[in-house]
């Protein structure tokens, strides 16, 4: 399965994603670390009143101690201020940048060509743009401030070190070498499992989404026990590397103890030599200990939280993965016209184009040659199978083809940055209602349409009438926990969006199939109304559709074996598109 989910970024191009995005918010990046650093500077002095306090008391200067301990207190509230503003500063440059990585992601998701998408399954997609979103959330909310001020709290607390005697900031280094070779235990053996139990959590969530959404078909061939040892599987699988990771951290962390003991053994011992010698007070020596004690902690905060961020990490490069992926570029070429800046040629033109779902699957589409005129209204009929729909999806570029070559407007669709995108608008016949307004659902064909643009296009579609009855009009909230459509008036939405994104190239693939008689001609006549001067293909579910369509193509077996007008097959002797248009006049 590794095999076919989408790519995942390596280190160094997540690492040039991140920068790259952060250099958007540099300015604010710079005032975070900025308040973060006062915050750890204020915290640090902490430590040294602490060590004053004990010289006071020993010199039997406790008159002295009030100014001291306001000092104490002075210095937890500054801290305690620094850092919270410093954390939701960081949360807020995080959460900045990745809502813009997210989007990318989702918007390179959209641009991906539908067979693509199949292969890597719907679990793969949702893992990434719903799971790894919310693990590089979580860590940019929680761990990334933590990880800031703990590495800003080593640096600054080293130096201190080193100010109040430099044995102190040497004695300290002793536990160095223990976290560096716990750290690379951990490494060798975290990481691969890390990975590893992402990938699982995605072949989880697909099998999960594969065994729910076919849930009518499994109970029907009664293949329940075998789908819930899929999912047992797969579960197991992403629980036992969860497992194997917390036995890692259980290890490192005890690996980690050993550098601490012989660290701050070692202050001890110094700073015992030091006042002994008289070369630093009591207070200085206490200071010191406190400051390599505050020191480990955070050596440890960093350490213990390397597991999440090395989630986060795997997560985030998952999402630069399909972010930065290739896609065809989706920007009109050619000459446009002054409605809106759409291409004018809609001319199609197929040259042996072949498909197949996969290289050992059946081949749908078999070496197809076609030639529309711009303009040309085409209906695609046959019987189910015979790769009607498939073909439409290679002229609307969702599939790519195995051979042959696909021309939209004298751009070939292969070539990408060409100009071909936006050229050929869908509409089929499942339709999506977004929780949105009417006027946001019509927006998804451009988010400066007008008020009066949108009242126009649902007029041009015989959709005025119901949207009179709405409560709010253009305003009322459609899809879940609004206002419900019926299935006449959703294609008539599906219609509308069409108009208003204006393309030259039109494809309606059963888009009145789910309507009842009555539905079914209005949908008609708004179709009809809809690929008014635009070059349309036409999956028929009725044949009146195909009666009225200026050519008729019959596809059998993924290829056409008739080709003419209405006319033209129906007085054709033995014609197969006859022997339909006879079978379905006697039973409609």
């Amino acid at each position: 399965m590794t095999e076919t989910l989408l790519p995942t970024a390596t280190g160094g191009e997540a690492r040039s994603a991140a920068w790259t995005a952060l250099r958007r918010v540099r300015g604010h990046v710079a005032l975070t670390l900025l308040v973060l650093t006062v915050g750890t500077v204020i915290g640090l002095v902490g430590p040294w009143l602490l060590g004053r306090i004990v010289d006071l008391v020993i010199d039997g200067r406790t008159d002295e101690l009030l100014p001291v301990v306001l000092g104490l207190i002075g210095v937890a509230i500054g801290q305690a201020i620094g850092q919270t503003v410093g954390t939701a500063m960081v949360a807020h440059v995080g959460q900045t940048v990745i809502a813009g990585v997210r989007e990318k992601a989702i918007r390179q998701v959209l641009r991906v060509s539908e067979g693509r998408i199949e292969r890597a399954g719907s679990g793969d997609v949702m893992s990434r743009v719903s799971g790894d979103v919310e693990t590089v959330n979580e860590a940019v909310s929680g761990v990334l401030p933590t990880l800031l001020d703990a590495a800003l709290t080593i640096v600054l607390t080293a130096v201190t070190l080193a100010i109040l005697d430099w044995r102190f900031a040497l004695a300290g280094l002793a536990a160095v070498p223990f976290q560096v070779v716990a750290t690379r235990w951990y490494l060798r053996n975290a990481v691969p499992v890390i990975r590893a139990e992402r990938v699982a959590e995605g072949s989880r969530a697909q099998q999960l989404l594969d065994s729910i959404n076919g849930a009518n078909t499994v109970r029907a061939l009664r293949l329940e026990s075998d789908h819930l040892a899929k999912v047992t599987a797969a579960s197991d699988k992403a629980r036992q590397l969860s497992i194997r990771m917390a036995a890692v951290q259980r290890r490192f962390f005890g690996k980690l103890n050993y550098g601490e003991f012989v660290g701050l053994a070692l202050i001890l011992v110094v700073g015992f030599y030091l006042v002994r010698g008289d070369l630093v007070t009591i207070g200085a020596a206490s200071a010191a200990a406190l400051y390599f004690h505050r020191l480990f902690d955070q050596f440890n905060v960093v350490l213990g939280t390397f597991d999440t961020a090395q989630s986060a990490t795997a997560a985030f490069a998952r999402l630069i993965g399909v972010a930065e992926m290739a896609t065809p570029d989706l920007r009109d070429g050619g000459e446009t016209d002054s409605r809106s800046g759409r291409g004018t040629d809609g001319s199609v033109s197929l040259r042996d184009v072949r498909f197949s779902y996969g290289a050992d699957q059946h081949t749908v589409i078999d070496g197809v040659d076609l030639d529309v005129q711009d303009g040309e209204h085409v209906a695609v009929v046959g019987t189910s199978g015979a790769g009607k729909t498939t073909l439409v999806k290679l002229v609307a570029g969702l599939l790519p083809p195995e051979q042959g070559q696909i021309v939209l407007g004298g751009h070939d669709l292969a070539a990408g940055a060409s100009g071909s995108g936006h050229r050929c608008v869908l509409v089929s016949q499942e339709v999506h209602v977004f929780a949105d307004t009417v006027l946001g659902n019509l927006r998804l064909s451009g988010e400066h349409t007008s008020e009066t643009q949108a009242r126009s296009a649902l007029d041009a579609v015989g959709a005025s009438g119901w949207l009179s009855t709405l409560p709010d009009g253009l305003d009322t909230v459609l899809g879940r926990g609004g206002h419900s459509l019926t299935p006449t008036q959703s294609q008539q939405l599906a219609l509308a969006r069409l108009v208003l994104a204006d393309p030259p190239i039109a494809i309606l693939d059963e888009a009145t199939a789910d309507a009842g008689s009555a539905g079914a001609k209005t949908l008609e006549a708004a179709a009809e109304k809809a690929i008014a001067g635009r070059t349309a293909f036409i999956v028929a579910h009725r044949l009146t559709q195909a009666a009225r369509a200026d050519r008729v193509i019959l596809l059998e077996d993924g290829r056409i074996v008739e080709s003419g007008t209405h006319d033209e097959l129906v007085d054709a002797n033995g014609s197969r598109y006859a022997q339909l248009w006879a079978a379905w006049s006697t039973h409609r």
